[in-house]
């Protein structure tokens, strides 16, 4: 556990660079960290020991001997802090508390309208995030800090303010003042298809892949845009905003002031109304005499439903022109799909290759593989909470009870 006092740490490359390894490692000598980073074992001993007063790392034990005495293993203690992560949808707002690892510790979920109540919305975020912590039963001052994704576009010099386009009942209202003053910790917030993307970089289906697109269909539609292993940003924060890409001219008028978006059909909202156009044509549809809603769309089409995959079919096509253009220009190595569609698998993965295959060049639809997530309902709340581990790993002074010397 991480002493309430604070500790001076070394902020410089070396004393991240080791405790990243031993982060990776989870538990490694002093040796070997001497050997991986090139630099004298006294160095190391001197940043170890450092460390060690943290509470961060520890010594685990002894290693295996290669001829003389055994090492004493150092080891990153994943229990020393927790993470809130928070997600913050169109229609509901999920918690989920977290320790070093990303392992799951609590988790919260309730329906709000977000869109429209922003005081609410703040409110019930701290509300959540102090059910975690409850459930958790910790000490809370062990709490390191809070990510929040919020489905909007986030400008990095201006985080708290989303676009007010996007959400308009937003203007003036944000969610930092309300949580550094309830939780006391550092808060950092993204967009919400960027923090999916980092969810599936750390522990989802892109472990090891530093180029994918992860492409979140929900509400509304947008992309995490990976390249090199970090998010791509663009200059002012809206880079993959891909659900504003109009592929009919003529159609809908979107949110953002154009027409014919690819929000203004694969939206959730947008289903549901094309699957009720659709009742009549389909009178034996198990959907016919239900409340219509993307969940019971979704379970239909998992059930095999002819209304349902029609629906289904239709947004893989649109996506596909979509998802195409980004395989064309960006030739990442996957595509992943998060968000509530995803659930309905291979249904929409196989129409969506099909409709990328006649649009894409053949090299670049074949080097990108197209898969849905398996994090499922928690992604982009896990997403949030992960990237305050990766801020605080390329900082150390993040981690509650450490200062810079």
């Amino acid at each position: 556990m991480i002493p309430r006092e604070a500790v001076a740490v070394p902020e410089d490359d070396l004393a991240r660079t080791v405790l990243n390894l031993v982060w990776e490692r989870r538990a490694v000598s002093r040796a070997e960290i001497a050997r991986g980073t090139g630099r004298s074992r006294s160095t190391i001993s001197e940043v170890v020991g450092r460390l060690l007063v943290t509470g961060l790392v520890a010594e685990v034990g002894a290693g295996e001997s290669r001829g003389g005495r055994r090492p004493i293993l150092v080891g990153f203690q994943d229990d020393a802090g927790v993470i809130l992560g928070v997600d913050v949808g169109a229609t509901h707002i999920s918690a989920i508390l977290t320790d070093l690892r990303g392992r799951v510790l609590a988790w919260r979920e309730r329906a709000h309208p977000v869109r429209t109540d922003p005081k609410g919305a703040a409110a019930l975020i701290a509300g959540l995030g102090e059910a975690c912590l409850a459930e958790w039963n910790g000490e809370q001052s062990r709490l390191m800090g809070i990510g929040v994704a919020v489905p909007s576009p986030v400008d990095p010099g201006s985080p708290d303010r989303v676009l007010e386009r996007v959400l308009p009942a937003w203007r003036g209202h944000g969610v930092l003042d309300r949580l550094n003053r309830v939780f006391g910790v550092p808060v950092f917030v993204d967009n919400d298809a960027n923090l999916g993307a980092v969810a599936e970089r750390w522990w989802g289906e892109a472990v090891g892949i530093d180029d994918f697109v992860y492409l979140k269909v929900a509400t509304g539609v947008g992309a995490g845009i990976m390249i090199g292993g970090e998010i791509y940003r663009g200059s002012t924060g809206v880079a993959g905003e891909i659900g504003h890409v109009a592929i009919d001219p003529g159609g809908p008028e979107c949110v953002c002031g154009n027409r014919g978006c690819l929000a203004t059909f694969v939206g959730t909202r947008q289903l549901v109304d094309r699957a009720r156009s659709l009742l009549d044509g389909y009178p034996d549809s198990a959907l016919v005499g239900t409340e219509l809603g993307i969940r019971a769309i979704e379970d239909a089409a998992l059930a095999d439903d002819p209304l349902a995959l029609q629906v289904v079919n239709e947004a893989a096509v649109r996506l596909g022109i979509v998802v195409a253009g980004v395989l064309n220009l960006l030739n990442p190595g996957s595509v992943i799909l998060g968000g509530s569609l995803a659930r309905v698998g291979d249904r929409l993965v196989k129409p969506l290759r099909e409709a990328v295959a006649t649009r894409t060049l053949v090299a670049s639809a074949g080097a990108s593989d197209i898969r849905t997530s398996d994090l499922g309902e928690r992604a982009v709340a896990l997403g949030a909470a992960t990237h305050v581990l990766v801020a605080a790993l390329a900082n150390p002074q993040l981690f509650p009870g450490v200062k810079s010397a």
